[in-house]
């Protein structure tokens, strides 16, 4: 089965077929470490290029160690998803760790924990905007496994750069092992 990324049940929806702003955006606070802006800027062009956004999406991108959820929970990342699609959207990423995620993983490692952070909001989004019926339990499943789907088909394309793909599937067998995820990624399922 492909992954709610390239789902289209949106099209079936009378109120996303109006005329309307779409796509991918971000907002990076000031403060954010250059290296890490350049990563998700990045990302956020390939994403556009790889995938559609029939709503306006934006990720705001925030140099806090930890966001506050509306449920009050300190979170590393939320998704607000509107009542109805003639709102738009969007993610907070809290990306204020960064530097102490440098000392215990490496710095491209770092920067993957704050990609899949993204990838993992966005697949929100792609539920929301697909109308998917899913427990909460559910929801979370999906988006951590579509995250690591979307974040390893993101730096296999990367060929020859820094980043490395070893780190992303040693953390998605480690969630596998834990009877998290029905199996290593399929390759079929990367590409979309």
């Amino acid at each position: 089965m492909r992954h709610v990324w390239v789902l289209c049940n949106w099209k079936n929806n009378p109120e996303l077929t109006i005329d309307r702003r779409t796509g991918l955006r971000l907002r990076i606070d000031k403060e954010v470490n250059p290296h890490l802006r350049m990563a998700c800027l990045d990302f956020s062009r390939w994403l556009r290029r790889e995938y559609l956004f029939p709503v306006r999406v934006r990720v705001y991108i925030k140099s806090d160690r930890r966001i506050r959820a509306k449920d009050g929970d300190s979170v590393c990342g939320t998704f607000w998803r509107p009542d109805n699609y003639l709102e738009e959207p969007y993610a907070r990423i809290a990306t204020g760790d960064y530097v102490d995620l440098c000392e215990m993983h490496g710095e491209d490692n770092a920067v993957i924990e704050i990609l899949l952070c993204v990838a993992h909001e966005l697949t929100h989004y792609f539920q929301w905007i697909n109308n998917l019926e899913l427990t909460s339990r559910g929801e979370e499943r999906q988006a951590t496994r579509n995250s690591y789907l979307v974040v390893y088909n993101y730096l296999s394309q990367l060929q020859g750069q820094l980043l490395s793909t070893s780190f992303l599937y040693d953390k998605y067998e480690q969630q596998w092992d834990r009877g998290r995820f029905p199996g290593p990624p399929d390759p079929a399922q990367l590409n979309p």
